[in-house]
């Protein structure tokens, strides 16, 4: 039996992974009405960061709906479907998607601004966060929390880099464009900032009680077979509390920057940059 603690969670993880799926569906019926206002070039960009949205949006609302916490294997259902292997395939291809989106709306505010730190930031934020996957699936087969350490640290590195790159270049947008990015930047500082204190500090604390407490770790090979074959069904609070913060802001607060961004004005940023003298 579930816990009322753990069944609140997880029907609210569940009511915001469907409303996600109806808020993209509306905001791909938008984009298709628009269309004939929007320059081709422009429209395509547009579909771009539709396709890439889906691929998050849908793989958040898998994963809010069978949640899994990866190192100590546990999941609420008893199912190969709730398995470490499952809802960590899915969370790479989802974040790798976010990341694309991400680069793909600086890499056209970057051209259109001739902003040098904008267009290095596009091209780097992506293999920055699929180092980042690396180092996640290291932690999760071997159980060695120090992966997790790096992982989280890249991610809010190019959270900043993404931060210090949009301030860089907000002068040179239309207003209307600099209203978004001035949320991304606010939600980019609020995010480095829960990275460096409190999720890397977690995972750190972690790695060191593991290895005062003389842990031994899986091997690569060992964790693949480990995750593809085991998994602790659980349903109380005291297994799930430490990650009921970081998964609903992830599963809402993220997806819906997802979604924003299939709407961005970026057909604008041209228009406007183009009245800026070149510095």
């Amino acid at each position: 039996m579930m816990s009322l603690s753990v069944t609140s969670w997880w029907f609210f993880l569940c009511a915001v992974g469907a409303f996600n799926i109806v808020a993209w569906s509306l905001a791909a019926v938008a984009l298709r009405r628009r269309q004939a206002v929007i320059p081709g070039d422009a429209y395509a960009i547009h579909r771009l960061q539709l396709l890439l949205s889906a691929v998050y949006v849908f793989g958040c609302a898998y994963r809010s709906m069978v949640p899994v916490y990866d190192v100590p294997r546990l999941a609420m259902f008893d199912s190969w479907l709730a398995s470490v292997v499952v809802g960590r395939s899915v969370a790479t291809v989802a974040e790798l998607a976010f990341v694309a989106q991400w680069a793909l709306m600086l890499r056209v505010v970057a051209r259109a601004t001739e902003s040098p730190l904008g267009m290095a930031v596009s091209k780097t934020v992506l293999p920055l966060i699929a180092v980042a996957e690396v180092f996640s699936w290291y932690s999760v087969l071997t159980t060695a929390n120090i992966g997790h350490v790096v992982e989280e640290t890249l991610w809010g590195v190019s959270a900043a880099l993404l931060v210090a790159s949009i301030i860089a270049m907000r002068s040179r947008c239309d207003r209307s464009l600099r209203y978004t990015l001035d949320a991304c930047c606010v939600a980019g500082v609020a995010y480095v900032a829960f990275m460096f204190l409190v999720d890397v500090p977690m995972y750190w604390s972690r790695w060191m009680a593991d290895q005062a407490n003389g842990r031994e770790y899986m091997s690569i090979m060992q964790g693949l077979l480990d995750v593809s074959r085991r998994w602790t069904v659980s349903h109380h609070w005291k297994d799930w509390q430490h990650e009921v913060a970081w998964m609903s802001l992830y599963f809402s607060v993220a997806v819906w920057f997802s979604i924003a961004l299939i709407h961005a004005p970026l057909h604008r940023v041209r228009a406007a940059a183009n009245k800026v003298p070149a510095r």
